[in-house]
């Protein structure tokens, strides 16, 4: 089922994957996420950069609890093997990711995660024009 998807958006196939050792929390993102990119859940950042195969990917959200498993590292290792992405941070709070934002996050997912949050801080990640409201009424 697809709500509220832009057909431009979703021919325009930006490449997402959501590293997170919560599996709810990626199940989430990748349903919130999957009618307008493609998004892929995965456990870890090594799974990640094998899943690469030298394609762009656009942009990373990245699970608290592996950046703080792997430390600072872990957005430089990101830089390196996947050149190129922006990396979002999911966290339960803004408090929670303030070491990570100066560590390279360009930004935060806070929960709780809805489907107009999460998309509306996804479409800025990836540049796209901000404004669009997917729920609007068209006459």
């Amino acid at each position: 089922m697809q709500i509220g998807v832009e057909i431009s958006r979703s021919i325009e196939n930006k490449r997402i994957f959501v590293i997170d050792s919560d599996e709810v929390t990626r199940a989430a993102l990748q349903f919130m996420l999957h009618d307008e990119n493609e998004t892929h859940e995965l456990a870890s950042v090594a799974e990640a950069i094998a899943k690469c195969d030298g394609r762009k990917v656009d942009l990373i959200l990245l699970g608290r609890a592996i950046a703080l498993e792997h430390g600072a590292g872990v957005f430089d290792e990101i830089a390196r093997q996947i050149p190129g992405t922006k990396v979002l941070l999911v966290a339960d709070s803004a408090d929670d990711a303030q070491d990570c934002l100066q560590l390279g996050a360009a930004g935060v997912l806070v929960k709780p995660l809805t489907v107009e949050s999460v998309r509306l801080k996804v479409d800025t990640a990836l540049g796209r024009a901000a404004g669009f409201n997917p729920f609007r009424v068209l006459a």
